[in-house]
Protein backbone atom coordinates (compact mmCIF):
# COMPACT_ATOMS: atom_id res chain seq x y z
CA UNK A 1 0.00 0.00 0.00
CA UNK A 2 1.42 3.30 -1.09
CA UNK A 3 0.65 6.11 0.45
CA UNK A 4 -1.45 9.00 -1.72
CA UNK A 5 -0.20 12.93 -1.14
CA UNK A 6 -2.73 15.59 -0.44
CA UNK A 7 -1.82 18.00 -2.65
CA UNK A 8 1.65 19.21 -3.98
CA UNK A 9 3.36 19.82 -1.00
CA UNK A 10 0.53 18.52 1.54
CA UNK A 11 0.69 15.05 4.10
CA UNK A 12 0.72 11.87 2.84
CA UNK A 13 -2.21 9.85 3.67
CA UNK A 14 -3.82 6.43 3.34
CA UNK A 15 -5.09 5.75 -0.18
CA UNK A 16 -8.61 5.50 1.40
CA UNK A 17 -10.07 8.04 3.68
CA UNK A 18 -13.10 7.62 5.36
CA UNK A 19 -16.42 10.15 4.80
CA UNK A 20 -18.32 10.40 7.92
CA UNK A 21 -21.59 12.29 7.03
CA UNK A 22 -23.69 9.36 7.45
CA UNK A 23 -22.76 9.01 10.76
CA UNK A 24 -25.01 11.60 11.56
CA UNK A 25 -27.82 12.10 8.17
CA UNK A 26 -28.70 11.90 5.10
CA UNK A 27 -28.92 7.69 5.37
CA UNK A 28 -30.68 5.11 7.56
CA UNK A 29 -30.85 7.45 10.31
CA UNK A 30 -32.70 5.14 12.59
CA UNK A 31 -29.32 3.36 12.59
CA UNK A 32 -27.34 6.04 13.79
CA UNK A 33 -25.31 5.07 16.73
CA UNK A 34 -22.89 7.98 18.23
CA UNK A 35 -20.79 5.55 20.43
CA UNK A 36 -19.97 2.72 17.61
CA UNK A 37 -19.98 5.62 14.90
CA UNK A 38 -17.12 7.11 17.35
CA UNK A 39 -15.15 3.33 17.22
CA UNK A 40 -15.43 2.87 13.52
CA UNK A 41 -13.94 6.51 13.39
CA UNK A 42 -11.09 5.49 15.48
CA UNK A 43 -10.39 1.97 14.11
CA UNK A 44 -10.05 3.75 11.05
CA UNK A 45 -7.46 5.80 12.45
CA UNK A 46 -5.26 2.51 12.94
CA UNK A 47 -4.51 2.69 9.26
CA UNK A 48 -3.58 6.48 9.73
CA UNK A 49 -2.24 9.16 8.86
CA UNK A 50 -5.85 8.95 7.01
CA UNK A 51 -8.36 11.09 6.10
CA UNK A 52 -11.41 12.23 7.92
CA UNK A 53 -14.09 13.87 5.70
CA UNK A 54 -16.84 16.06 7.85
CA UNK A 55 -18.86 19.03 7.14
CA UNK A 56 -20.19 21.96 9.51
CA UNK A 57 -23.50 21.14 7.31
CA UNK A 58 -23.79 17.77 8.30
CA UNK A 59 -26.56 17.46 10.54
CA UNK A 60 -26.04 20.91 11.54
CA UNK A 61 -22.97 20.63 13.51
CA UNK A 62 -23.59 16.95 14.91
CA UNK A 63 -21.20 15.20 12.69
CA UNK A 64 -18.36 17.41 13.67
CA UNK A 65 -18.59 16.84 16.76
CA UNK A 66 -18.65 13.57 16.28
CA UNK A 67 -15.47 13.02 14.76
CA UNK A 68 -14.03 15.50 17.71
CA UNK A 69 -14.53 12.92 20.00
CA UNK A 70 -13.32 10.54 18.18
CA UNK A 71 -10.37 12.63 17.50
CA UNK A 72 -9.38 13.08 21.19
CA UNK A 73 -6.08 11.51 21.96
CA UNK A 74 -5.71 10.58 18.24
CA UNK A 75 -5.19 13.79 16.48
CA UNK A 76 -1.75 12.94 15.01
CA UNK A 77 -3.23 9.77 13.63
CA UNK A 78 -5.42 11.75 11.03
CA UNK A 79 -5.62 14.37 8.47
CA UNK A 80 -8.91 16.31 8.96
CA UNK A 81 -11.22 17.57 6.69
CA UNK A 82 -14.19 20.07 6.88
CA UNK A 83 -16.24 22.20 4.57
CA UNK A 84 -18.08 25.71 4.88
CA UNK A 85 -20.45 27.39 2.57
CA UNK A 86 -23.75 25.47 2.71
CA UNK A 87 -26.35 26.89 6.01
CA UNK A 88 -28.99 24.44 7.40
CA UNK A 89 -32.48 26.41 7.12
CA UNK A 90 -33.93 23.52 8.57
CA UNK A 91 -32.30 20.36 10.06
CA UNK A 92 -35.56 18.07 10.21
CA UNK A 93 -36.44 18.56 6.52
CA UNK A 94 -32.59 18.99 5.32
CA UNK A 95 -33.24 22.30 3.77
CA UNK A 96 -30.22 23.96 2.69
CA UNK A 97 -28.85 27.48 1.12
CA UNK A 98 -25.47 28.69 0.22
CA UNK A 99 -23.84 31.50 2.55
CA UNK A 100 -19.94 32.14 0.93
CA UNK A 101 -19.64 35.37 2.28
CA UNK A 102 -16.51 36.26 4.32
CA UNK A 103 -18.49 36.90 7.47
CA UNK A 104 -19.76 33.87 7.14
CA UNK A 105 -16.38 31.87 6.57
CA UNK A 106 -14.76 33.70 9.44
CA UNK A 107 -17.62 32.40 11.90
CA UNK A 108 -17.84 28.62 10.46
CA UNK A 109 -14.27 28.39 10.85
CA UNK A 110 -14.34 29.72 14.26
CA UNK A 111 -17.40 26.90 15.41
CA UNK A 112 -15.90 24.26 13.32
CA UNK A 113 -12.68 24.49 14.97
CA UNK A 114 -14.41 24.37 18.68
CA UNK A 115 -16.78 21.41 17.82
CA UNK A 116 -13.57 19.38 16.67
CA UNK A 117 -11.18 20.48 19.05
CA UNK A 118 -8.54 20.68 16.78
CA UNK A 119 -5.94 23.81 16.30
CA UNK A 120 -6.00 23.64 12.72
CA UNK A 121 -8.03 22.46 10.29
CA UNK A 122 -5.56 20.66 7.88
CA UNK A 123 -8.03 21.04 4.66
CA UNK A 124 -10.68 23.31 4.36
CA UNK A 125 -13.63 23.19 1.25
CA UNK A 126 -15.83 25.66 0.33
CA UNK A 127 -18.57 23.28 0.26
CA UNK A 128 -20.38 24.78 -2.82
CA UNK A 129 -19.95 28.21 -4.61
CA UNK A 130 -22.60 30.73 -3.72
CA UNK A 131 -23.79 32.59 -6.92
CA UNK A 132 -24.40 35.35 -4.76
CA UNK A 133 -20.82 35.83 -3.83
CA UNK A 134 -17.83 36.22 -5.91
CA UNK A 135 -15.61 33.38 -5.99
CA UNK A 136 -13.06 35.51 -5.42
CA UNK A 137 -14.09 37.19 -2.38
CA UNK A 138 -14.80 33.61 -0.74
CA UNK A 139 -12.28 32.23 -1.61
CA UNK A 140 -10.28 35.17 -0.24
CA UNK A 141 -11.38 35.01 3.33
CA UNK A 142 -10.41 31.39 3.02
CA UNK A 143 -6.63 32.32 1.94
CA UNK A 144 -6.63 34.84 5.38
CA UNK A 145 -7.84 32.26 7.40
CA UNK A 146 -4.76 29.87 6.22
CA UNK A 147 -2.34 33.29 7.20
CA UNK A 148 -4.17 33.47 10.61
CA UNK A 149 -3.01 29.87 11.30
CA UNK A 150 -6.09 27.92 11.79
CA UNK A 151 -6.71 26.34 8.08
CA UNK A 152 -3.50 24.76 6.60
CA UNK A 153 -4.86 23.74 2.98
CA UNK A 154 -8.15 24.68 1.18
CA UNK A 155 -10.42 22.61 -1.33
CA UNK A 156 -12.82 23.40 -3.69
CA UNK A 157 -16.25 20.62 -4.10
CA UNK A 158 -18.62 20.51 -7.25
CA UNK A 159 -16.82 23.15 -8.95
CA UNK A 160 -16.09 23.48 -12.80
CA UNK A 161 -12.84 24.01 -14.07
CA UNK A 162 -12.88 27.78 -14.57
CA UNK A 163 -14.24 28.19 -11.06
CA UNK A 164 -11.49 26.41 -9.98
CA UNK A 165 -8.80 28.14 -12.18
CA UNK A 166 -10.50 31.93 -10.50
CA UNK A 167 -9.66 30.03 -7.36
CA UNK A 168 -6.53 29.46 -7.80
CA UNK A 169 -4.79 32.10 -8.77
CA UNK A 170 -6.24 33.73 -5.13
CA UNK A 171 -4.68 30.90 -3.29
CA UNK A 172 -3.41 27.16 -4.26
CA UNK A 173 -6.05 24.78 -4.29
CA UNK A 174 -4.80 21.69 -2.82
CA UNK A 175 -7.85 19.48 -3.26
CA UNK A 176 -10.74 19.10 -5.25
CA UNK A 177 -13.97 17.25 -3.89
CA UNK A 178 -16.34 16.07 -6.34
CA UNK A 179 -18.82 12.39 -6.86
CA UNK A 180 -16.95 10.08 -8.78
CA UNK A 181 -17.78 6.34 -8.98
CA UNK A 182 -18.38 3.60 -11.89
CA UNK A 183 -21.63 5.29 -11.87
CA UNK A 184 -21.00 8.66 -11.94
CA UNK A 185 -18.00 9.00 -14.16
CA UNK A 186 -18.57 12.89 -15.21
CA UNK A 187 -14.75 14.05 -13.44
CA UNK A 188 -13.01 11.95 -16.19
CA UNK A 189 -13.70 13.85 -19.27
CA UNK A 190 -10.86 15.28 -20.71
CA UNK A 191 -11.98 18.20 -21.62
CA UNK A 192 -14.15 19.41 -18.87
CA UNK A 193 -13.30 16.38 -16.13
CA UNK A 194 -11.56 17.79 -12.83
CA UNK A 195 -9.41 14.43 -12.30
CA UNK A 196 -7.67 15.87 -14.81
CA UNK A 197 -7.71 19.55 -13.78
CA UNK A 198 -6.13 18.01 -10.41
CA UNK A 199 -3.41 16.28 -12.16
CA UNK A 200 -2.36 19.05 -14.12
CA UNK A 201 -1.75 21.05 -10.75
CA UNK A 202 -0.65 18.39 -8.34
CA UNK A 203 -3.70 18.52 -6.34
CA UNK A 204 -5.69 15.82 -5.04
CA UNK A 205 -9.06 14.81 -6.06
CA UNK A 206 -11.05 13.00 -3.71
CA UNK A 207 -13.92 11.04 -4.76
CA UNK A 208 -16.93 11.54 -2.48
CA UNK A 209 -20.01 8.31 -3.25
CA UNK A 210 -17.21 6.21 -4.51
CA UNK A 211 -19.27 3.26 -3.79
CA UNK A 212 -22.11 4.79 -5.55
CA UNK A 213 -24.46 5.77 -2.29
CA UNK A 214 -23.68 1.62 -1.21
CA UNK A 215 -25.52 1.05 -4.33
CA UNK A 216 -22.00 -0.71 -6.16
CA UNK A 217 -21.80 -3.15 -3.25
CA UNK A 218 -24.44 -5.31 -4.32
CA UNK A 219 -26.36 -4.78 -0.80
CA UNK A 220 -29.66 -3.79 -1.86
CA UNK A 221 -32.25 -5.88 -3.71
CA UNK A 222 -34.86 -2.87 -4.34
CA UNK A 223 -36.48 0.79 -4.15
CA UNK A 224 -38.08 -0.59 -0.66
CA UNK A 225 -34.99 -1.33 1.00
CA UNK A 226 -34.52 2.32 2.05
CA UNK A 227 -36.52 3.95 5.04
CA UNK A 228 -38.42 7.01 4.74
CA UNK A 229 -36.31 9.93 5.51
CA UNK A 230 -32.94 8.71 4.21
CA UNK A 231 -31.65 10.40 1.06
CA UNK A 232 -31.54 7.62 -1.23
CA UNK A 233 -35.23 6.76 -1.12
CA UNK A 234 -36.33 9.42 -3.40
CA UNK A 235 -32.94 9.93 -5.33
CA UNK A 236 -33.44 9.32 -9.18
CA UNK A 237 -31.01 6.54 -9.52
CA UNK A 238 -32.61 4.85 -6.17
CA UNK A 239 -36.60 4.55 -8.04
CA UNK A 240 -38.36 2.07 -9.66
CA UNK A 241 -37.16 0.96 -13.42
CA UNK A 242 -33.81 3.07 -13.03
CA UNK A 243 -33.01 0.64 -9.49
CA UNK A 244 -33.44 -2.10 -11.89
CA UNK A 245 -31.83 -0.94 -14.87
CA UNK A 246 -28.30 0.14 -12.52
CA UNK A 247 -28.56 -3.73 -11.36
CA UNK A 248 -26.52 -4.32 -14.46
CA UNK A 249 -23.52 -2.14 -12.82
CA UNK A 250 -23.48 -4.01 -9.67
CA UNK A 251 -23.79 -7.59 -11.25
CA UNK A 252 -20.51 -6.28 -13.72
CA UNK A 253 -18.81 -5.29 -10.58
CA UNK A 254 -19.41 -8.61 -8.96
CA UNK A 255 -18.24 -10.57 -11.92
CA UNK A 256 -15.09 -9.22 -11.07
CA UNK A 257 -14.93 -9.55 -7.49
CA UNK A 258 -15.60 -13.08 -8.22
CA UNK A 259 -12.41 -13.75 -10.08
CA UNK A 260 -10.15 -11.62 -7.75
CA UNK A 261 -12.04 -13.44 -4.80
CA UNK A 262 -12.63 -9.94 -3.44
CA UNK A 263 -16.33 -8.00 -2.34
CA UNK A 264 -17.50 -6.08 -5.22
CA UNK A 265 -16.87 -2.96 -2.64
CA UNK A 266 -13.73 -3.60 -2.66
CA UNK A 267 -13.74 -3.78 -6.85
CA UNK A 268 -15.55 -0.71 -6.86
CA UNK A 269 -12.76 1.48 -4.86
CA UNK A 270 -9.92 -0.59 -7.12
CA UNK A 271 -11.49 1.20 -10.07
CA UNK A 272 -11.33 4.65 -8.49
CA UNK A 273 -8.09 4.30 -7.36
CA UNK A 274 -6.29 3.31 -10.83
CA UNK A 275 -7.94 6.89 -12.11
CA UNK A 276 -4.96 8.67 -10.73
CA UNK A 277 -2.60 8.30 -7.99
CA UNK A 278 -3.83 11.41 -6.61
CA UNK A 279 -6.88 10.37 -6.12
CA UNK A 280 -8.30 9.57 -2.33
CA UNK A 281 -11.65 8.66 -2.31
CA UNK A 282 -13.57 8.54 1.09
CA UNK A 283 -16.23 6.21 1.07
CA UNK A 284 -18.79 5.80 4.16
CA UNK A 285 -19.66 3.68 6.69
CA UNK A 286 -21.16 2.79 9.99
CA UNK A 287 -19.65 -0.79 10.19
CA UNK A 288 -16.34 -1.78 10.99
CA UNK A 289 -16.41 -4.95 8.42
CA UNK A 290 -17.28 -2.56 5.94
CA UNK A 291 -14.47 0.06 6.81
CA UNK A 292 -12.02 -3.42 7.05
CA UNK A 293 -12.77 -3.89 3.50
CA UNK A 294 -12.54 -0.51 1.96
CA UNK A 295 -9.06 0.33 4.12
CA UNK A 296 -8.28 -2.90 2.14
CA UNK A 297 -9.36 -2.15 -1.41
CA UNK A 298 -5.61 -0.92 -2.41
CA UNK A 299 -4.36 -4.17 -2.08
CA UNK A 300 -6.41 -5.33 -5.03
CA UNK A 301 -4.37 -4.74 -8.35
CA UNK A 302 -7.08 -4.85 -11.09
CA UNK A 303 -5.79 -6.04 -14.68
CA UNK A 304 -6.15 -3.87 -17.51
CA UNK A 305 -8.84 -6.19 -18.82
CA UNK A 306 -10.55 -5.58 -15.52
CA UNK A 307 -10.13 -1.88 -16.03
CA UNK A 308 -11.59 -2.05 -20.00
CA UNK A 309 -14.76 -4.37 -18.76
CA UNK A 310 -15.67 -1.85 -15.86
CA UNK A 311 -14.85 1.41 -17.66
CA UNK A 312 -17.11 0.57 -20.54
CA UNK A 313 -20.07 -0.60 -18.60
CA UNK A 314 -23.14 1.72 -19.52
CA UNK A 315 -23.64 4.65 -17.52
CA UNK A 316 -25.85 5.35 -14.76
CA UNK A 317 -29.82 5.18 -15.51
CA UNK A 318 -31.19 8.64 -13.58
CA UNK A 319 -29.76 11.88 -12.33
CA UNK A 320 -27.55 12.71 -9.31
CA UNK A 321 -30.21 14.55 -7.45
Amino acid sequence: MTARRLGPTGPAVHPVGLGCMGMSWGYAESQRDDTVSVEVIRRALDAGPLLLDTADAYGSGHNETLVGRALAGRRGDAVVATKTGIVVDDLATRTLSRNGSPEHIRRSADASLRRLGVEAIDLYYLHRVDPAVPLEESWGALAELVRAGKVRRLGLSEVTREQADAAHLVHPVSAVQSELSLWTREPLDPGTGMVGWCAERGAAFVPFAPLGRGFLTGRYEGPGDFEAGDFRAANPRFRGEAFTANLRIVRAVEEVAVRHGVTAAQVALAWVLAQGDHVIPIPGTKQLRYLRDNLSAPDLTLTPADLTTLSTIPPATGNRY
